[in-house]
């Protein structure tokens, strides 16, 4: 039996723990927060917290960013936030004891944001939309958007024709961690995210990823995509 990859043990080590993993779910929405406000995700002390963040910024699990005298922390890759979303819907399928519980209940699988992009039941339904009408064909290793695609998404205000500087995929599947289900990660899933947060169809709750879908919102999704969120 060969021996486990001493960097694969030493990333499940560093998620492994409550207080790691609670401050890396509470930067799953892919902003960056400061030490004091990890330290209450994490639900630890101050000091403590800043001996768990010490050890993922060295772990390459999180990034840090100095503005004047404050310090941000952030995932340090889409692949990170992907990672967490995988394990959650491992943990999501296993034993009672071992189910998460995260705050937000209800509101955080109807939508949330999963690092850049759309999850929960609006982002599958978002995938399912977009691929029912043949506008994004998914792979299990990623997709594409079709040219009917790229014609319906510049209506809805998203410009594939421009470059992509971060040499993103346009279309990645990502499981979803509540619905075992994948949504749209990728280049495509971040600019779909943007996209309704600049229309007010979605907003931001406090102190959890779960997100708002607004009375606008849940007109546009319904009219533009043909998805029914009136319950």
């Amino acid at each position: 039996m060969e021996p486990i990859q001493p960097s694969l043990a030493e990333v499940a080590a560093l998620v492994g723990n409550p207080a790691r993993a609670n401050m890396l779910t509470a930067l799953l929405d892919g902003r960056a927060l400061t030490a004091t406000e990890l330290a209450f995700a994490g639900g630890v002390a101050p000091q403590t917290a800043s001996g768990h963040l010490a050890k993922m910024t060295e772990g390459r699990l999180l990034t840090l960013a100095k503005q004047g005298r404050h310090a941000y922390y952030r995932l340090a890759s889409p692949m990170i936030g992907r990672m967490l979303e995988s394990i959650m819907a491992v943990a999501a399928d296993g034993p009672p004891r071992y189910q998460p519980r995260w705050r937000g209940g209800d509101a955080l699988r109807n939508a949330r944001t999963c690092y850049d992009h759309l999850a929960g039941r609006l982002g599958v339904a978002l995938a399912d939309s977009l691929a029912a009408r043949d506008h994004v064909a998914m792979s299990e290793d990623g997709g594409i958007v079709t040219p009917e695609g790229e014609a319906f998404l510049l209506d809805f205000g998203v410009d594939l024709r421009e470059k992509n500087p971060s040499r993103r995929p346009f279309c990645r599947p990502c499981l979803d961690w509540s619905e075992r289900r994948t949504h749209l990660a990728g280049a495509l899933g971040a600019a779909l995210a943007a996209r309704c947060f600049d229309l007010h169809w979605i907003g931001r709750m406090r102190d959890t990823r779960a997100l708002l879908v607004t009375p606008k919102g849940k007109r546009g999704f319904s009219e533009t995509f043909g998805i029914d969120l009136a319950a």
